[in-house]
């Protein structure tokens, strides 16, 4: 594995969980692995869960870590090629790549869509462009479309929650103040086909998520339907795929409430966090027993700390 891009970069998902609750278990035993060896974490967005675990494993690994916050302390880049740079953007992505490279040893980066353009978003201008120019692995802390760290650790969670060996596995919808982006979704549901459950999707007509991603994934419009008997129930908001960016921000039938958790076979509820209380899940909910968020927060070390320990066994 040169890149960990998506949950595709993975060749056996039950192997590499396995492998990370080794880690959760013996975090330190690798402490020299990693030695001599930088890794820059760039942000373009936002952080707390996704720069601290990361952070932290590289730590684990006995790396030095290099954070920037390329937005507001980086030049403006500019993606395109052959473009006559006499507007806004100060540096091409071809030069900050290859310097950048110079600097590090991994790179890991975080630049959510802008929901603005999806062919644009879709094409993961950022991602990809450092991959392209990039002479060292990159590793995707969120992009415009994945989020596979994310999907990593929820295939860790379930896997160590789960009663059954096949339990039910519901990805809901739920109302949230602002669009949001597929990306979360998207890798849980790439993630999802690849384990042994009864998984299904629920949401309102009109927000489904990419069909090339979803596939043959049951698709329920009728949540409470979609919640009976469920083992885990993954709550998350995202905006349409087909009518990009948009979101009908006033559904609000459709938070997780006590009672729609009833109909469930008591499960566990997930969610990658932040999240809004009392607009995405009850109070109620998030504060009861059954609630793994922490938990689940916790996990995002060793899903960081295995890919990195891929990426540094190869060196």
């Amino acid at each position: 594995m040169n890149n960990y891009f998506s949950i595709q970069d993975i060749d056996s998902l039950s192997d590499w969980v396995d492998e990370a609750i080794k880690i959760k278990k013996k975090p330190l035993a690798n402490t020299t692995l990693g030695l001599g060896k930088t890794i820059g974490l760039l942000f373009f967005n936002p952080s707390l869960r996704t720069r601290l675990s990361t952070h932290k494993a590289a730590l684990n690994l006995g790396m030095d870590v290099v954070v920037m916050n390329f937005t507001a302390e980086g030049w403006s880049l500019e993606y395109g090629d052959g473009t006559i740079m006499d507007q806004g953007n100060s540096e091409h992505i071809k030069e900050a790549a290859q310097v950048i490279s110079q600097y590090c040893d991994i790179l890991a980066i975080r630049a959510f869509a802008k929901l603005k353009n999806r062919t644009e978003d879709y094409n993961e201008k950022v991602l990809s462009g450092f991959i392209k120019y990039a002479s060292i692995p990159v590793i995707n802390m969120e992009s415009a479309t994945r989020h596979p760290l994310q999907a990593l650790t929820d295939a860790i969670t379930i896997t160590e929650y789960k009663k059954i060996n096949k339990p039910k596995v519901v990805l809901s919808w739920a109302p949230h103040p602002k669009a949001l982006p597929q990306a979360v979704a998207n890798s849980f549901v790439e993630m999802m086909q690849r384990m042994d459950a009864d998984f299904v999707i629920t949401h309102p007509q009109g927000l489904e998520l990419a069909s090339q991603i979803t596939k043959q994934v049951p698709i329920d419009y009728n949540q409470e339907n979609a919640l009976k008997d469920a083992d885990f129930v993954y709550v998350k908001n995202w905006s349409s795929y087909i009518d990009y960016g948009k979101v009908d921000h006033n559904n609000t039938a459709w938070k997780i409430t006590e009672e729609k958790m009833k109909l469930t076979n008591n499960a566990q509820l997930m969610h990658c966090l932040p999240v809004r209380r009392n607009v995405v899940v009850d109070d109620s909910v998030l504060d009861s027993e059954t609630t793994i968020v922490i938990e689940q927060a916790n996990n995002r070390t060793y899903a960081a700390q295995l890919v990195l320990k891929k990426i540094l066994e190869k060196f």
